[in-house]
């Protein structure tokens, strides 16, 4: 019994020394995790950002001009030729497939009140407007339904734009009747007037931060049982056999057996030399028992 003691003992220290191990890989794990499931939904806005622009430079410089004759004719505002609502619209389409994520171009002076920048987002206009050179800022926020990841890039007039947002008396009549004269106007060419921002809950890195620390701890317990199996397996057929044959045979020799072999000694290790020695304080008994004997 005192080898199976032994190995109880070996396997306690073996399961708290992995059990440390992991419980120190946990704790730096799950912060790693959180900030590359953080830069993973802020990646995953970017080329969402990316394909919004995309897409309003795709209407301003193709569909906006073939739209522009048809809106004389008809004398009818299309809202298809405006790069924002183009955007907007496409990325609807996109939010399908991406529920968590919300797109907006959030406006100072909107010509649609929909785009109009509520108080944080005219804040992030603001950071903007006072770095001309940042291009990108993100952060988090608080919101009803907990908090929130942002990824914004400003909006710049360009030449374009002044088209329809110079002055009311110089923007297409046919959109003036539909969103008045009040909205939309007396934009400087080269002025931050608003940001695109994607939103997405926290709750979705930190669903993919825990996702993958589950799966990672997981795959550690795994290691660590088939480790703590070999290293059982290892010391019983490299110490545990050897000690029990050893006891086993102090045990008969105790008992009076002298007729018993003398042990195998393989290799040069400290189990081996433990052997050399018993068979020599093995063969001392005998001499002197047969001495004694005689």
């Amino acid at each position: 019994m005192r080898p199976m003691r032994l190995l109880i003992k070996f396997n306690l220290i073996l399961i708290l020394v992995f059990g440390s191990g992991m419980a120190v890989a946990g704790y730096f794990a799950s912060d790693f995790m959180q900030q590359i499931a953080h830069e993973q939904v802020l990646q995953q806005a970017r080329l969402m950002m990316g394909s919004a622009g995309a897409v309003r430079t795709y209407t301003t410089k193709q569909v906006g001009p073939l739209l522009q004759e048809h809106q004389k004719r008809i004398n009818t505002f299309l809202a298809q030729t405006v790069p924002a609502y183009a955007a907007t619209e496409a990325f609807n389409y996109l939010h399908n497939d991406y529920p968590d994520y919300t797109y907006k171009e959030a406006t100072l002076n909107p010509t649609n009140l929909r785009d109009r920048a509520v108080d944080w987002e005219s804040d992030v206009i603001q950071i903007f407007g006072t770095h001309p050179k940042q291009q990108e800022f993100s952060g988090e926020r608080d919101t009803p339904a907990g908090r929130a990841l942002f990824l914004a890039k400003p909006l710049v007039v360009a030449a374009p734009c002044l088209e329809c947002h110079s002055t009311w008396r110089e923007a297409p009549p046919a959109m003036i009747q539909i969103y008045g004269k009040n909205n939309g106007f007396d934009w400087k060419l080269g002025d931050t007037v608003g940001a695109q921002i994607i939103s997405v809950p926290m709750s979705v890195p930190l669903g993919i931060a825990n996702r993958a620390f589950r799966r990672l701890m997981f795959s550690l317990g795994g290691i660590s049982v088939a480790t703590l199996l070999l290293l059982d397996l290892a010391i019983v057929l490299i110490v545990i056999r050897p000690v029990t044959h050893l006891s086993q045979v102090a045990d008969r020799i105790s008992k009076g057996d002298l007729n018993v072999p003398e042990l195998q000694v393989k290799g040069s290790d400290e189990i081996s030399h433990l052997a050399q020695s018993f068979n020599r304080m093995y063969l001392s008994l005998v001499k002197a028992i047969r001495m004694l004997e005689q």
